[in-house]
């Protein structure tokens, strides 16, 4: 299956809340898609180099090469510009899992796509976890997270884990709640491959579990 092809037992790609500065046209023109995706995309590098306190609007525009007038006519102002920018990194995160390469992407077995999503998930956390632990509030209710819900449900089952699957997927993803890992880092100490192999530890223990009981 080609990894742009969409499955037919994953549900269509959300967003995070409502439509956020820079992504308000309903339907956008081919060249305003890619300058949009160029400055986000920027963005996000910053904030892998540098902490989201590397994220400003000079900065942006220098790094995609335009001038910041086009980068404040696009997000309105920092804050806008930093949700957009974890909508579009939500984004990307879901088209990985659901259509992407393996092990995150259809092409591998259940057990392996529930680790790569865990350990795809830290790395997100680490590098912008202000961003999404803002985005954490009222998460329960749907959107995202009921995605991500969903997505661990499918493999929880297809990896044949009976009972309450829903619960186990909840039991799961609230080991990659944003507040608790970047808790875990920043004042425990541990680091995101230490978090990264427990996630592993408990997806195979869940699956080892639901294999014994058959």
């Amino acid at each position: 299956m080609s990894s742009s092809t969409p499955r037919s037992d994953e549900p269509p790609l959300l967003r995070i809340g409502p439509p956020l500065p820079g992504n308000a046209e309903p339907i956008e023109r081919a060249d305003a898609a890619r300058n949009r995706a160029l400055l986000l995309d920027a963005a996000q590098q910053l904030v892998r180099e540098h902490g989201v306190g590397g994220l400003t609007m000079d900065a942006v525009a220098k790094r995609a090469g335009v001038g910041k007038g086009t980068v404040f006519r696009r997000f309105g102002n920092r804050t806008g510009l930093m949700l957009a920018l974890l909508d579009h990194s939500e984004q990307k995160f879901q088209a990985a899992f659901m259509f992407g390469p393996a092990p995150l992407g259809p092409d591998a077995s259940p057990v392996e796509r529930l680790i790569a999503f865990g350990r795809t998930r830290l790395l997100d956390i680490e590098v912008e976890g202000d961003l999404h632990r803002a985005a954490e509030e009222g998460r329960f209710g749907g959107g995202p997270y009921g995605l991500h819900k969903a997505h661990v449900v499918l493999l929880l089952r297809a990896a044949g884990v009976t009972g309450e699957p829903p619960l186990i997927a909840d039991t799961l993803l609230s080991t990659l709640s944003a507040a608790l890992v970047i808790h875990q880092i920043d004042i425990l100490g541990y680091t995101r491959a230490q978090i990264g192999d427990n996630w592993e530890w408990l997806v195979r223990r869940v699956v080892s579990a639901a294999a014994q009981v058959e």
